[in-house]
């Protein structure tokens, strides 16, 4: 009788065991499954569809913080191309200096005026003289606000005759400001200013 009671509890405890682990293991496959589905959740959210005729395309949000140091030295890079790419044609000279008076405040507005008065345009359409700008680097100190920035380009002044090239650098600094179709970085140039603008030499053509 005694080793039929050992028996019983013996067999009761391995039940109890087998219950427990089992509980553990539901519990565990439980939590898996909470885990996994708040992860496709999250990831799921940071997922946009964009229908594009009839194919459909997806499209991955980031946080827009970490890609503002890349946004500031393009939207400087676009200020310069605009300001300094200048055919011997009143309109376009026109429409690429107002595109860069979008990116920046009253200081470039100031060197625009200044050019303009001393018939630097003028002398660009009479002499049918092009001007274009490459953009070798820019540098952003995004450690203090506003960010100050500092652009390394060189130019070239292209005449009938002879080809000139000018080492040009420049500085600013970056505010924040509402993104817009003509600032689509949602920054602003300020106290923007060429601090070199030396010839390096003239080829002739």
């Amino acid at each position: 009788m005694f080793r039929s009671l050992k028996n019983i509890d013996s067999a009761y405890q391995q039940t109890k065991t087998l219950a427990l682990l089992f509980m553990l293991l539901c519990f565990s496959v439980a939590a898996y499954a909470i885990y996994a589905a708040r992860q496709t959740a999250a990831a799921a959210q940071g997922r946009i569809y964009v229908l594009d005729q009839g194919n459909l395309l997806a499209a991955v949000s980031h946080n827009v913080k970490e890609n503002r140091p890349v946004e500031a030295k393009n939207h400087v890079k676009r200020f310069h191309e605009y300001f300094f790419t200048l055919d011997p044609d009143a309109k376009a000279i026109e429409y690429n200096v107002s595109q860069s008076l979008f990116l920046a405040d009253e200081s470039a507005q100031r060197a625009y005026e200044s050019l303009k008065e001393n018939g630097y345009y003028n002398n660009l359409i009479q002499a049918n003289i092009s001007q274009e700008i490459k953009v070798d680097s820019v540098s952003i100190n995004s450690a203090s606000y506003p960010y100050y920035a500092r652009c390394y380009a060189h130019q070239q002044v292209i005449r009938a005759s002879t080809i000139t090239s000018r080492q040009l650098i420049s500085e600013c600094y970056l505010r924040d400001v509402s993104r817009s179709s003509n600032n689509p970085h949602g920054f602003l140039m300020e106290k923007w200013r060429v601090i070199q603008n030396n010839d390096l030499r003239t080829e002739r053509r």
